[in-house]
């Protein structure tokens, strides 16, 4: 299944972030019950290698691999598809032309000018022109004021599927702190107009969130919710070990397994 399929079945989509360069973290993400798992190659400590293992752990696990670039440029764009991407999230689109450009990168011709050369895929799927062009997902990423004042033309780019909202990009860009903006007017009046933009041009709402966040994003209408990341998780899942151990709370695991 794919990310497309999920959205046109109107499905909610939940995913896990993987920023740290390990095909194992990549498999214990893609064993969880989420929808997709994303190699973030911008931000992430991950290279085209990495990328590579990862996208093949997560698929053997039975999930859905995609990636974040670090920028909107075909070659960044058309390695990690050819790599086994089945979406492609890109930074800090702006404008209609980007988007374009965005669509352009994803899609073979006549919908795009994606190079051919599915190095990995081909050996996956013998019709992969034919998938692709039904299930390879284009998501631009929507983080900025100016891309604010673009919505409506970025949204009605022909094969943007979803947006995908950067919180921490988008607050700053509106003049506030990078995290804990919820409940501040400005910045939850922008992703209100996010979600009602996506809502009438019929495409799917995207945010990096967190577990506790999670609630409050699917209330406001986001339908692809990024839920944590390896780091982030692994930090508190140390966090609340250690604070188990010196006897601050119950909340660690009792399992009893340790390897």
């Amino acid at each position: 299944m794919s990310l497309r399929q999920h959205w046109e079945a109107g499905e909610e989509t939940l995913g896990l972030w993987i920023s740290i360069p390990s095909p194992i973290n990549a498999e214990i993400a893609a064993s969880q019950p989420v929808s997709y798992v994303c190699v973030d190659t911008q931000h992430g400590v991950n290279d085209y290698m990495t990328c590579v293992a990862a996208f093949t752990a997560i698929e053997l696990a039975g999930n859905i691999p995609i990636a974040r670039v670090p920028w909107n440029e075909p070659g960044m764009i058309g390695k990690v598809l050819d790599a086994g991407a089945f979406g492609v999230i890109v930074p800090m689109v702006n404008t209609r032309e980007q988007a374009e450009a965005v669509v352009r990168s994803i899609r073979y011709a006549p919908d795009g000018a994606r190079s051919w050369g599915p190095m990995v895929t081909s050996m996956r799927r013998a019709d992969y022109r034919t998938w692709a062009t039904a299930h390879v997902a284009a998501i631009p990423m929507i983080e900025t004021v100016e891309a604010l004042s673009n919505l409506d033309d970025i949204l009605s780019v022909p094969g943007v599927d979803a947006v995908y909202v950067g919180p921490a990009d988008l607050s700053v860009s509106l003049g506030l702190e990078p995290y804990g903006n919820d409940g501040n007017p400005v910045f939850d009046d922008a992703l209100a107009t996010i979600v009602d933009a996506c809502r009438r041009h019929g495409v799917v709402p995207g945010i990096h969130a967190t577990g506790a966040l999670t609630p409050r994003r699917r209330e406001q209408g986001f339908r692809m919710i990024t839920v944590t990341g390896d780091a982030l998780a692994i930090r508190a899942g140390f966090a609340s070990e250690l604070a188990a151990a010196a006897g601050e709370t119950t909340a660690g695991t009792d399992s009893g397994k340790m390897y």
